[in-house]
């Protein structure tokens, strides 16, 4: 069983900038593929950003293609989520999650789920 916790979450104008860390304990973290979720109010979770299990290949939503960046410290059990040039768009609750799939880019592929973390960008 793998527990994630997300932190780094919180309110920023637009333009601003938040790294999200995810940590995760109780497995071997670096044989997992990690993705990033979002869910805005009245709308579904989607996937932002994927990075495989040794962190070489990386998968981003359109819509955060050149604005975010994901990165993973195996030696640390955590994975990150640079935000820059946040947009109101952006505003949502963001999730961080496992999966036992080396490298994964759909929803039903993931397995463990953190608890979740609010980003607002104020216009």
């Amino acid at each position: 069983q793998v527990h994630l916790v997300e932190s780094g979450g919180g309110l920023v104008q637009a333009g601003g900038s938040l790294r999200l860390s995810c940590a995760g304990s109780g497995g071997t973290f670096s044989m997992y593929g990690m993705g990033w979720f979002r869910q805005a109010p009245g709308k579904e979770r989607d996937l932002v950003s994927a990075i495989s299990w040794t962190g070489g290949t990386t998968y981003y939503a359109d819509s955060v293609k050149g604005r975010f960046t994901v990165s993973r410290d195996n030696a640390k059990n955590t994975v990150y989520l640079q935000m820059n040039s946040l947009k109101p768009e952006d505003t949502a609750v963001y999730y961080c999650a496992a999966s036992r799939v080396s490298y994964a880019i759909y929803g039903q592929q993931y397995n463990y789920w953190g608890q979740g973390t609010q980003v607002t960008v104020s216009s």
